[in-house]
């Protein structure tokens, strides 16, 4: 197995791409610490985990809480005395209210930034001291297509820009400690909370239109290539950011 003796730490473990990553890593030998804020499906997530046989626990957390941040990061030493892999999937999309500058609500944006770049920033600052002192890691950050091309979306687009930019700072800065950092750039995934954002047929038909590929992504698919970035398959990949959006960085 892939992720034989590794402990995995996932936010946003309850839904879409955090869910199937950490089901996924488990399936692969790893222990999973699931986190989320909520707590239900955070659970379910380990439920399923362990009825395939797995080892998971849930952690219920709020990435943008210094607090909370370092009280996971110590139950997960606390109970592995490792933290191999950590991969920060928790963010919210708040499509409805999200707005171009002159029209974004100061709360809506510096709830964003609190929750996707914060809420990354947090839990790298906490979980790399670990990886350094052990002088192994492999730190999986999500981004999105929004970095790279202007919508409505400031605050969104906003925040995993920072996320991109921490992603590579991280990996140059701790790639003498075996400590490696990359980012995924997701496209079109079959999530909730992808999903707000084509939210009717024709906003969804429009966007398959532009993709080479017609289809959006299963979480599943984004979390094989976390698989791969989380495992001693690349050990020399740190600082990339690599998408899979069925071509759509590619017109």
């Amino acid at each position: 197995m892939r992720l034989s003796g590794k402990v995995a730490l996932v936010t946003g473990a309850g839904s879409g791409i955090g869910r199937a990553s950490a089901i996924l890593f488990a399936q692969e030998g790893a222990s999973v610490v699931a986190a989320d804020i909520d707590e239900e499906p955070g659970e379910e997530t380990v439920a399923a985990i362990r009825g395939d046989g797995g080892e998971a626990v849930f952690v219920k957390v709020d990435v943008s809480s210094s607090g909370e941040v370092q009280d996971m990061v110590r139950s997960c030493m606390d109970r592995h005395a490792a933290l191999d892999v950590l991969f920060n999937c928790a963010a919210v999309s708040l499509t409805e209210v999200d707005r171009p500058v002159a029209d974004l609500d100061e709360e809506v944006w510096n709830t964003t930034i609190a929750i996707n770049l914060t809420g990354t920033f947090l839990c790298c600052k906490y979980a790399v001291p670990v990886m350094v002192e052990r002088r192994m890691g492999s730190i999986i950050n999500v981004i999105s297509r929004a970095c790279y091309v202007g919508n409505d979306l400031h605050a969104y687009s906003a925040s995993k820009s920072g996320v991109l930019s921490l992603t590579k700072n991280i990996a140059v800065s701790y790639a003498a400690h075996n400590v490696r950092a990359n980012a995924i750039s997701p496209g079109g995934i079959d999530t909730p909370m992808s999903l707000q954002v084509r939210n009717t047929p024709e906003t969804a038909a429009t966007y398959l239109r532009g993709l080479p590929l017609k289809r959006l992504a299963e979480p599943v698919e984004v979390s094989r290539l976390a698989l791969y970035l989380a495992s001693d398959e690349s050990p020399h990949v740190t600082g990339a950011i690599i998408p899979i959006d069925a071509g759509a960085c590619a017109v």
